[in-house]
C-alpha cells in the first residue's frame, strides 16, 4: 500500500492543474482519463511533461487546503 499524506491527488486537466479525489491509478491519471475535481467538474487529464507547469486551479487549490488542514494565503 502506498503512502497517501492527502485525500487527494493533484492532475493536470483543461489548462490548469486541479485536485480529484478519484481513485489514482499507479503513474498517475494517464492522459485521456475523466477525473472529477475539487471545483466540481468532470474534465480529461492530460499526464504531459508540460502540463505539469501549468497554473493550479485557484478553487481546487482552496478546497485542496481545507482537505490537508493546511491555511489557505494565496490570493486567488
Amino acid at each position: 500500500m502506498n503512502f497517501q499524506p492527502y485525500p487527494f491527488h493533484w492532475v493536470p486537466a483543461a489548462g490548469q492543474r486541479h485536485a480529484s479525489t478519484d481513485a489514482r491509478p499507479p503513474g498517475g491519471y494517464p492522459t485521456g482519463m475523466e477525473v472529477a475535481t475539487l471545483c466540481g467538474c468532470r474534465l480529461v487529464a492530460d499526464n504531459s511533461e508540460l502540463a505539469w507547469f501549468w497554473n493550479t486551479c485557484p478553487v481546487c487549490n482552496r478546497a485542496a487546503h481545507a482537505l490537508a488542514g493546511v491555511p489557505f494565503y494565496g490570493g486567488h
